[in-house]
């Protein structure tokens, strides 16, 4: 059985993933950010709830727990997060902001503003609709489910 790489979306969607994923380390390096794509995610999603715990911050960022606790250690080395145990439950942590991470997240703003502007160009509100609808069937075919952005 042949298969037509070409004409499936699964190599169009890693590709655009990679070149999206180059620019944005790009754009990271030219606003003098010290952070990777990872570790910008984490950061969002504290900026939306902070004091997650680790494995609540695992399945939202679809890590593994090791990766994530890994990827905590560097950003806590960094001074971007910081962890404590949970008072409920003590073999959770959680894990919350600090001062420098806020601030950090903050300076990504403009990165993100630039990369949807070029990742953007040319598409019309309805084509970026179409776009969208079909990566979350994409995403249902795989989960069962519509995923948060």
């Amino acid at each position: 059985m042949i298969i037509d790489f070409e004409q499936s979306i699964g190599p169009w969607i890693g590709k655009t993933t990679k070149i999206v994923d180059y620019h944005m380390q790009e754009a990271m390096c030219r606003y003098q950010l010290d952070l990777s794509k990872e570790q910008m995610i984490v950061l969002k999603k504290l900026h939306d709830q902070d004091g997650l715990n680790q494995n609540e911050l695992a399945a939202l960022t679809f890590r593994d727990k090791s990766s994530l606790a890994r990827l905590l250690s560097k950003m806590e080395a960094k001074n971007y997060i910081t962890r404590k145990q949970s008072s409920e439950d003590k073999r959770n942590n959680e894990v919350f902001l600090t001062k420098k991470g806020r601030s950090i997240f903050q300076r990504t703003r403009p990165v993100i503003k630039e990369l949807m502007a070029t990742m953007e160009h040319g598409l019309t509100l309805e084509e970026k609709k179409t776009i969208i609808r079909l990566l979350k069937k994409v995403q249902f075919n795989f989960t069962g489910k519509t995923l948060p952005l």
